[in-house]
């Protein structure tokens, strides 16, 4: 948990720069090529990430990556702070909440949406547009499946919870019965 806090915290300072430049878009785009070198290339990652090799050999293997890369200024020293600070191993994650603010500074929020069997386009957009209205901001959805929920949807966005699901509801028929509460 300690880690997802550091990593939200260095998101928000970078959001805070891009907010201040403009340049928002551009270091989430950034740090994406970066966590996707990260992740294609795990030699490189091992590379600057191992402590068992020499610190110092590690900050140059990133930083001639990086210079290779042609990242902007901030970004370089963004990432090379995190190394000097001992957190490049957050990068991922960092990355990750960044994308979550820099959505947010566009006025984009995520749902997060889990459905029982797959949905057709129509139904997704008509999902996106009333939670676009509940919200009032445009909703980014992402969806998955999970039979387990027999039928109907459950969303997240955030922390609300909308659930939907037959299964859901056939658990609180139970709990009610349990009480004697007619249903």
């Amino acid at each position: 948990m300690r880690s997802s806090a550091i990593a939200r915290r260095y998101a928000k300072a970078l959001i805070l720069i891009g907010k201040e430049d403009g340049q928002a878009e551009t270091y989430r785009e950034e740090l994406e090529i970066i966590v996707g070198l990260m992740n294609k290339e795990k030699m490189f990652e091992q590379a600057i990430c191992n402590p068992l090799y020499n610190a110092s050999s590690r900050r140059n293997v990133l930083q001639s990556v990086i210079e290779k890369i042609e990242l902007s200024k901030v970004i370089k020293s963004f990432v090379l702070l995190l190394f000097d600070k001992g957190r490049i191993n957050f990068l991922r994650d960092v990355s990750s909440h960044y994308s979550v603010l820099a959505d947010e500074l566009k006025g984009i929020v995520r749902a997060n949406l889990t459905t029982a069997t797959e949905l057709t386009e129509e139904t997704l957009e008509q999902i996106r547009t009333s939670l676009s209205l509940m919200t009032g901001k445009e909703v980014s959805l992402e969806t998955k499946q999970d039979t387990s929920l027999i039928g109907g949807i459950v969303t997240r966005i955030g922390d609300l919870v909308l659930d939907g699901s037959i299964k859901t509801q056939l658990q609180n028929m139970r709990e009610s019965l349990k009480r004697g509460e007619s249903v």
